[in-house]
């Protein structure tokens, strides 16, 4: 049975509306500001709604999502020979369904309640083409990631020097369903260069927008006295590459209120 909407736009509030439509002047088009490279948006998303997807996720993919783990290198500290040079490549510890697959079964499941079909809609693009201000490619990636106590990412910056289509920048949406069980996460980020902002991101219907590459890092999962075998944060994610210059109308999702922009989907 499906439970999560076909479009992000059926999950939103009257506030997450005028988002996606560009008419809330603090948030549309906030991540143009090369300050500002992280939004954290709480009412955006109506919970009972948010709470209802996240049981059904957590019912259909907790016994999917696979571990993907990159502890600290061993040698990290034995292999120094200079005082304070030591170097830390990014680790974590977390569970994932990448849901490109279409033939494992962490994708059926995801297929199953609706899942993939609301990460692939025009309204779940649109929003985060609405808080980036950027026309972005329609091609995008999605993935879930689950949460448990302990679990965490350490600090990183997503750069990839390597990629031209992500060397530039490029937007990641993320929409936190998390359990009862979660006591708290916390996402600390950078600003003039220290790691020095956090945000709670253990929420149920929280998004984070992000205009990446920036440091940052996720705190680990810590759970409620007696809860540990039910703390499990659900992270929705989609990544956004920039559009190209000239790419085809067809092949775009335009901010509102830019040429080319399309009306937001309404939802039933």
């Amino acid at each position: 049975m499906k439970r999560f909407p076909s479009q992000f736009a059926d999950l939103l509030t009257p506030k997450g509306r005028r988002i996606l439509e560009g008419k809330d002047k603090a948030v549309a088009g906030a991540l143009l500001d090369p300050a500002r490279r992280f939004v954290a948006l709480q009412g955006v998303v109506d919970v009972a709604k948010a709470t209802a997807c996240r049981n059904a996720l957590d019912a259909a993919l907790r016994d999917l999502v696979v571990p993907m783990e990159d502890p600290i290198p061993v040698d990290s500290i034995s292999g120094m020979t200079m005082n304070y040079m030591e170097l830390l490549p990014k680790t974590v510890r977390v569970r994932t369904a990448l849901l490109e697959n279409r033939r494992s079964r962490s994708w059926k499941a995801a297929e199953a309640v609706g899942l993939t079909g609301m990460l692939r809609s025009d309204t779940f693009a649109g929003f985060a083409a609405a808080v980036s201000g950027r026309v972005l490619r329609r091609n995008w990636g999605i993935q879930v990631l689950c949460y448990g106590p302990g679990d965490y990412s350490g600090p990183h910056n997503d750069h990839h020097p390597e990629e031209a289509e992500a060397r530039d920048g490029y937007v990641d949406m993320h929409l936190s369903l998390t359990m009862p069980g979660v006591e708290h996460q916390y996402l600390v980020y950078e600003k003039d260069h220290h790691l020095s902002e956090m945000a709670k991101v253990s929420t149920v219907g929280g998004l984070t927008v992000y205009r990446l590459p920036f440091w940052h890092y996720t705190t680990p999962v810590v759970a409620r006295r007696g809860a540990e075998g039910e703390a499990r944060r659900w992270v929705l994610l989609g990544t956004f590459l920039d559009a190209a210059p000239q790419a085809r109308p067809a092949s775009v999702v335009v901010p509102p209120g830019q040429p080319g922009a399309r009306s937001p989907v309404r939802g039933a």
